[in-house]
């Protein structure tokens, strides 16, 4: 576990540790991450996804990591096993260096409360 509470910091040792595990030596981006969130929180392993799929797996992600903020609350499975969330509060007006920034906190504090950091 890095024993840090700089959020650039904990967000690179996240970063590395899961571009080791998930990818074939190109770092994983934001995206790459908030998608594997979504493959995660699905909760039907690795298999392949269509487009349309993609972008649920990409909401999914979003919904659940901002969850703890107060923006999202999670709602119902569907019968196909995909989670739905409700939204409780619109986003803010952000910019797009504040959305970076809240989605990295988001994600550092999602990988934290599984135990992926330590």
């Amino acid at each position: 576990m890095i024993k840090s509470n700089n959020l650039k910091e904990k967000y690179n040792f996240l970063v590395e540790k899961l571009t080791q595990q998930f990818a074939d030596g190109e770092e994983l981006n934001l995206d790459g991450i908030i998608y594997l969130v979504g493959v995660q929180e699905l909760g039907q392993g690795h298999r392949e996804f269509k487009k349309d799929e993609k972008v649920n797996l990409m909401h999914i992600a979003i919904c659940k990591l901002l969850e703890p903020y107060g923006y999202y609350e999670f709602d119902f499975f569907d019968n196909d096993g995909w989670p739905h969330y409700k939204i409780l509060t619109e986003l803010p007006n952000l910019k797009a260096g504040e959305q970076t920034v809240l989605m990295k906190d988001a994600i550092v504090s999602y990988f934290d409360a599984i135990g992926y950091l330590e």
